[in-house]
């Protein structure tokens, strides 16, 4: 790995979470991802699951974490299953986990090579009564590739019919929106690596340049920092195509006059960033472009006062509405007669923010996290205003990531990075 190895005590605090909320004489198993085909012999870079990262730290392929606490015998409480290397394996692939290895990185003590997981399950099933299987819940997802895990529990539920079933998601969607002290430290490493990435291009961008070779110098910098590279798929939108939300083809030429909106982040050691910008290619924004960014920029403050612990999801974006429609209204994008016959279901400020305002973010750029729950200490999230109007030509968005605090405002782990647009200026023309 890129990456500085992790202190396995992160690991053990996440393994006793979780156990402690699993119920008696119970057993979770949480297995690796594929390794993706293209075609002929190619393959997708591995991106671990980010689960069985959560609670061991293992990222390697053709792994397994079994969890049974109640189990009698010590050595069964927590066990790994790993891909046997060989001399073979070494030679064509690389370094794999040893036994020992696999316990300094993850503190689990017994660890077996994966041919004998179906042995051993099947004892361990003998002795328990409950199996958590671990299913993709989160509200964004829509997977159409049947994915180990998946594999692993129709397997699983074929051949122990008579177990009780549990869900392992609904414990580990709470656990992991709040993040540990050590996870915060690897997010704030990520959002550094982006500060990196993002003041590089400042000295970049000019009229004429590439989408793409924009692209490019982030990645350059993201990897020279022992990132894996980007956090997400990035978006690099001039002129109109930053009022495509998803825009990711990164072809078109950067010109003189027009804004270019960043929405790109590195990841460290799976753990992501998220950052948005939108800057001018020539350096300087136009009067109309800065009173849009600066309505933007404002909208984002004010939602920095209302990340704060004991709101929630639902009754914040409700609060974020009602901003949004008073900049609006200034910007005379919406008139009050729009507002008085809005849609409730679809409000009139929809029309040029279209978006959430904030999600979860950590393992995941879309992290776990139940809407409904308050915002707690510990949880992050992004916060991410924008308004994109076609007729115009140009979209804004400015967004970064916050740490909710016990009390008072959230910490900004992107608070270095430039923001305001006479810093940005300022630096692109120095």
């Amino acid at each position: 790995m890129k990456y500085h190895q992790i202190d396995r005590n992160l690991f053990i605090k996440n393994r006793k979470k979780f156990t402690a909320e699993m119920k008696p004489n119970s057993v979770a198993v949480f297995n690796s991802n594929d390794i993706y085909p293209v075609s002929a012999d190619s393959t997708l870079p591995f991106a671990q699951h980010r689960d069985i990262f959560y609670l061991s730290g293992v990222d390697q392929e053709e792994s397994i974490l079994v969890l049974f606490p109640d189990a009698h015998l010590e050595k069964y409480k927590e066990i790994l299953f790993l891909r046997e290397t060989n001399e073979h394996i070494a030679i064509w692939e690389g370094e794999k986990l040893t036994k020992e290895r696999a316990f300094e990185v993850s503190g689990v003590k017994t660890v077996f090579w994966l041919q004998d997981f179906h042995k051993i399950l099947k004892e361990l099933m003998s002795y328990s009564d409950t199996m958590y299987i671990n299913t993709n819940e989160h509200y964004r997802a829509s997977v159409d590739t049947e994915t180990r895990e998946a594999r692993f529990v129709k397997w699983w539920k074929e051949n122990y019919p008579a177990h009780k079933v549990e869900k392992s998601n609904t414990i580990l969607q709470r656990l992991r929106s709040i993040k540990e002290p050590e996870e915060i430290a690897l997010i704030q490493q990520a959002c550094d690596i982006t500060e990196k990435g993002f003041r590089r291009i400042l000295n970049f961008v000019k009229p004429g340049v590439w989408e793409y070779e924009i692209e490019a110098e982030f990645a350059h910098e993201f990897l020279r920092n022992r990132s894996k590279g980007f956090a997400y798929t990035p978006i690099i939108a001039s002129g109109k195509n930053a009022n495509v939300l998803h825009y990711i083809e990164n072809n078109q030429q950067c010109k003189d006059g027009e804004l270019i909106l960043f929405d790109v982040a590195a990841e460290y050691a799976n753990y992501s960033s998220d950052l948005s910008r939108s800057i001018p290619v020539n350096g300087k924004y136009t009067a109309r472009q800065k009173e849009v960014y600066n309505s933007v920029l404002r909208c984002k403050k004010e939602a920095e006062n209302l990340l704060v612990a004991g709101n929630d999801w639902h009754t914040y974006h409700k609060q974020m509405g009602e901003i949004y429609t008073k900049e609006l209204l200034d910007l005379k994008l919406i008139d009050k007669a729009d507002v008085q016959n809005q849609n409730p279901e679809w409000p009139a400020y929809k029309k040029f923010m279209m978006h959430g305002t904030s999600h979860h973010m950590g393992l995941d750029t879309h992290d776990y996290g139940i809407l409904t729950d308050k915002f707690v200490e510990g949880m992050v999230f992004t916060n991410e205003p924008g308004f994109y109007i076609p007729a115009e030509g140009f979209g804004i968005r400015l967004e970064d990531d916050y740490v909710i605090q016990k009390s008072g405002n959230p910490l900004n782990l992107m608070k270095n990075i430039p923001l305001e647009a006479e810093e940005i200026e300022d630096l692109m023309n120095s």
